[in-house]
């Protein structure tokens, strides 16, 4: 089987930014970790987890790490060891997706459709919005980056375009999303 799903940023919405990917069912949850990290563009530079609704909500899927063995309360599932299918059995069912625990960007993911035939690999097939950079604070500083942007007489306004890598005349675009270059990188994962 396939797996249709919408996973959405939260607290980003002028313009939304999501991205609707098939998934083979027997894909464990740390490839689908890779899948979301392509198809938004992330750099798969931070910790992440999977849960119901967010922090601590159960079962919290993630990867474990030395930490995880000294702390007996954490009650986990390995990601490696466990199959998108094991949660995702209806369409419908919701889950939360937390990438980065300092910035702390939250993604809503929706199984949209089961499709029964089987693939073996993923697929992004729509999206709309530009994905965050990195370290920029999570959706708050974010949001304070745009506001930076757009006054180019702020003070920081030269710091954080230089930040960004952006030339001279060049402007940060919140609606850049090519589906085809991101289709390209997911299929790869």
């Amino acid at each position: 089987m396939t797996f249709q799903f919408k996973i959405q940023l939260k607290n980003i919405s002028h313009p939304p930014v999501w991205r609707r990917v098939l998934v083979p069912s027997r894909f464990s949850f740390f490839k689908f970790h890779l899948v979301i990290q392509e198809a938004f563009g992330w750099g798969n530079y931070h910790m992440f987890q999977f849960s119901p609704n967010g922090f601590g909500s159960y079962p919290t899927i993630k990867e474990p790490f030395e930490d995880d063995e000294d702390d007996e309360d954490d009650d986990y599932m390995d990601a490696a060891d466990t199959e998108i299918s094991d949660i995702f059995k209806a369409e419908g069912r919701k889950f939360t997706y937390i990438y980065d625990f300092g910035d702390t960007w939250e993604h809503k993911i929706i199984l949209e459709k089961i499709i029964p035939d089987k693939t073996t690999i993923a697929d992004c097939i729509a999206g709309k919005g530009t994905c965050p950079p990195e370290d920029c604070g999570g959706p708050w500083g974010y949001m304070n980056m745009i506001e930076i942007l757009k006054d180019p007489e702020n003070p920081e306004y030269a710091e954080m375009k230089e930040w960004l890598g952006l030339d001279e005349g060049e402007e940060w675009d919140l609606n850049a999303f090519d589906v085809k270059e991101t289709s390209a990188m997911v299929r790869l994962v």
